[in-house]
C-alpha cells in the first residue's frame, strides 16, 4: 500500500499553498482587525468543507435557502449585493473565484488518490491556512 505522502498531489497542494498566500499577502496590506482575521479563518474552513462533501449532501443544505418565498426573496437580495461588490472591487473577486478554482482541483485530485473525504478536508485546510499565514507573515516582514 503506498504511503499517503506518495499519494498527494503536490503540485495542486503548491496551487492553494500559493493562492492562499497571495490573499494572505492583499488582505494584510488592509490591517484588518483580529476578528475579521478569525471571520475569514472560519470562511475558509466553510470553503473547504462546501466543497469536500459529496454534491448529494450539498444539495440537501442549498435546499434549505429555498424553503420558503422570504428565504428565496433574501438570497435573491444577498445575490444582487454580491453582484454589486463583484463590479465594485472586481480585483477581490478575481482572487476569490481562483482560490475556489484552486480548491477545486485539490479535491479532484485528493479524489483520485483515493483519499477520504476526511482527509481530503483536513489536507487542504492545513493548505489553506498555512498559505494564507504564510502571505500574512511575508507582508509583515516585508519578504
Amino acid at each position: 500500500m503506498m504511503s499517503i505522502i506518495k499519494r498527494l498531489p503536490w503540485l495542486s497542494l503548491t496551487l492553494v499553498l500559493l493562492t492562499y498566500s497571495v490573499f494572505g499577502w492583499i488582505l494584510s496590506q488592509e490591517k484588518l482587525p483580529i476578528f475579521v482575521w478569525g471571520l475569514i479563518i472560519v470562511s475558509i474552513f466553510v470553503l473547504v468543507a462546501g466543497l469536500t462533501t459529496p454534491w448529494s449532501q450539498t444539495i440537501k443544505y442549498i435546499k434549505v435557502l429555498f424553503d420558503t418565498k422570504f428565504k428565496s426573496f433574501m438570497l435573491a437580495i444577498v445575490g444582487a449585493f454580491l453582484f454589486f461588490l463583484v463590479l465594485a472591487r472586481f480585483r477581490i473577486f478575481l482572487d476569490i473565484i481562483l482560490i475556489i478554482s484552486a480548491t477545486i482541483l485539490v479535491r479532484l485530485d485528493f479524489q483520485i488518490a483515493g483519499l477520504r473525504q476526511i482527509q481530503s478536508f483536513w489536507l487542504t485546510s492545513a493548505f489553506s491556512i498555512t498559505g494564507l499565514i504564510l502571505g500574512l507573515l511575508l507582508h509583515q516582514f516585508n519578504l
